[in-house]
């Protein structure tokens, strides 16, 4: 199944965390946080001015973004968990 989001909606998978600290220590999963990186799987065409032109999307499809932790809403699409938001929750695009 494909799925493309609508205006300036973006499809995001989230990126695994390290299991270690920096010290080494191994962090159980009961307390990791979510990460705040992820992949975008596809964007829409984004949003419309008022003229009803439409604004150019800042974000393609493989970008490696960092995202607000509480940001977009959870979606899962043939079994896997991925994030759907504006792309306006987006802070940027990793290098």
């Amino acid at each position: 199944m494909a799925f493309t989001p609508l205006h300036d909606r973006v499809v995001i998978r989230r990126t695994e965390s390290d299991e270690k600290t920096a010290g080494g220590l191994i962090i159980p999963d009961s307390a990791k946080e979510k990460p705040a990186e992820g992949l975008v799987i596809s964007v829409g065409a984004g949003a419309r001015d008022e003229d009803g032109g439409r604004i150019a999307m800042d974000v393609k499809a493989g970008d490696k973004i960092l995202f607000g932790r509480w940001s977009g809403t959870e979606i899962t699409l043939e079994g896997e968990e991925l994030l759907i938001m504006k792309e306006s929750d987006i802070m940027g695009v990793i290098a």
